[in-house]
């Protein structure tokens, strides 16, 4: 008596169809992650200037003068901590704004009244970061 050996597994072919068809859902999905990423790091970028522009203004008013850096509102307690640019991916790449009227009778420097990204990307609406 002979037994017949039945073997199981796939062949060569039906391998090579799975990692085109594997290759080709990767090659749709990819574009859309790194969207999605971006349009992430746009929201949190948008959050961040609003707080700060937010603890500056509040600092201006309280003080009756504008904070001469962004650790001034760190020091006095206005945030806990400069937040990191999710475009820099840094702390100390932010840009701050002075403007002659920020002036205080006491003070000899302008103040900061507004902050902007580091970045020299363009945004999915077509500004630069650091015009945002």
């Amino acid at each position: 008596m002979r037994r017949h050996r039945i073997q199981s597994g796939f062949t060569l072919i039906e391998l090579m169809i799975v990692m085109a068809i594997i290759g080709i859902l990767a090659t749709l999905a990819i574009p859309s992650y790194v969207t999605a990423i971006k349009h992430a790091k746009e929201a949190v970028l948008e959050e961040d200037l609003h707080i700060m522009r937010t603890a500056i203004d509040s600092y201006t008013m309280d003080k009756n003068k504008a904070p001469q850096t962004l650790d001034d509102l760190v020091q006095a307690g206005y945030l806990r901590a400069i937040p990191v640019d999710p475009m820099t991916h840094s702390s100390q790449s932010w840009v701050p704004d002075t403007s002659d009227a920020m002036y205080s009778l006491n003070e000899t420097e302008p103040g900061i009244d507004d902050v902007h990204s580091g970045s020299d990307e363009v945004g999915t609406n077509g500004k630069p970061y650091s015009s945002w």
